[in-house]
């Protein structure tokens, strides 16, 4: 699904690489977390592997291609800071945007928006719970509904692949649970890869780890712990990882030192 060969990246002619000699091969079907120190790259290989950056040296391939070619069959949520709160424009909109470019459009590139369009805006705003809001204008809400909106948009053209960069900033922990809880849902029908600063999550919920700081390596979940996240942070952290079983053993924790 994701390709890359000795991909290296940087923002501007002289400036310091903010990735460099990256090879990753991510199969179909996997639910992938990329973690890593702020300005370590996450960001930036997300980009990359969208197409929405070229790679200074080597090559991103997605689905087997040019990612500007197959990127429509990928769902994107960016960070909410990268967002123009101030433009006028409603939610209902907003979630629509999602389905420019969707394979299963007539004329996927059309202005306009059909009924079938309309109805899978609505139904995505409904997977997150956010339905009373399609009339509301998207300045007026608050960072969780944003958020929410904003996944809603990746979802609307029901890809195969949702990528997600940094999803449960600003919604509150209760709500983060209940998101993840979807993420389960959703990743038994579409491959997941998600940028996160939660640990804990990514701990018990992904098949594989991506750690990024200028370089990358990809590792399974099971050899995730906190020698591996204190070499990633370069410093010493200690990784809790909590279990919660609705068992007659109660909740199980682990810690990493």
């Amino acid at each position: 699904m994701i390709q890359l060969e000795n991909v290296s990246y940087a923002y501007g002619i002289d400036a310091k690489p903010a990735l460099r000699d990256v090879t990753l091969s991510i199969p179909q079907g996997e639910f992938v977390a990329i973690v890593g120190p702020n300005g370590g790259g996450k960001s930036t290989l997300v980009k990359l592997i969208l197409g929405l950056l070229k790679p200074r040296t080597g090559r991103a391939l997605l689905f087997g291609e040019s990612p500007e070619k197959t990127r429509c069959r990928a769902g994107y949520a960016p960070q909410q800071a990268r967002v123009d709160f101030n433009f006028p424009i409603g939610v209902l909109d907003v979630v629509l945007a999602g389905r420019f470019g969707a394979p299963s459009r007539r004329g996927p590139f059309s202005p306009r928006f059909s009924k079938s369009d309309k109805e899978a805006a609505l139904a995505a705003l409904e997977r997150m719970g956010v339905a009373e809001l399609s009339r509301k204008s998207f300045g007026e809400l608050s960072g969780g509904q944003r958020q929410r909106v904003l996944i809603a948009r990746a979802l609307c053209s029901k890809p195969e692949l949702l990528v997600l960069d940094e999803p449960t900033n600003n919604i509150d922990p209760a709500n983060a649970e209940r998101f993840y809880e979807l993420l389960a849902e959703i990743a038994k029908k579409s491959s997941i890869l998600m940028a996160s600063h939660d640990l804990g999550v990514v701990s018990k919920m992904v098949d594989s780890v991506v750690c990024v700081n200028q370089v990358v390596h990809i590792h399974p979940t099971s050899e995730f712990n906190g020698a591996l996240v204190s070499e990633l942070y370069n410093a010493d952290v200690r990784l809790v990882r909590h279990d919660h079983r609705c068992a007659e053993v109660g909740a199980h924790s682990s810690v990493y030192e």
